[in-house]
């Protein structure tokens, strides 16, 4: 098969895989605001606050679509991470 389909004939068997924020799982927070690190903790998409520090300052997580390298960034409800192919929205609590 070719690298390179030619634009001539649609592949119809061919679909673009689906974005991972297009349906991020819900995390409930009590307050209105929760740390990058804790909430990636949270989420259980890392182990622990070494592994959260570790993905993050390596340009691995991003907010909103953004990358993001600061632990202590803060989330408020709506704001959508993402680590591993993994979405997560922030929500708060009771919703």
């Amino acid at each position: 098969m070719s690298e390179h389909p030619n634009p001539e004939t649609p592949d119809r068997h061919r679909r673009a895989p689906e974005a991972p924020s297009a349906h991020p799982a819900p995390l409930e927070i009590r307050d209105g605001m929760i740390r990058l690190g804790q909430a990636l903790k949270l989420a259980n998409l890392v182990e622990d606050g070494a592994d959260a520090r570790a993905v993050i300052e390596a340009g691995l997580v991003q907010v909103n679509g953004d990358p993001e390298t600061r632990r202590g960034r803060q989330l408020h409800p709506g704001d959508v991470f993402e680590f591993s192919g993994e979405a997560v929205k922030v929500v708060p609590s009771g919703s």
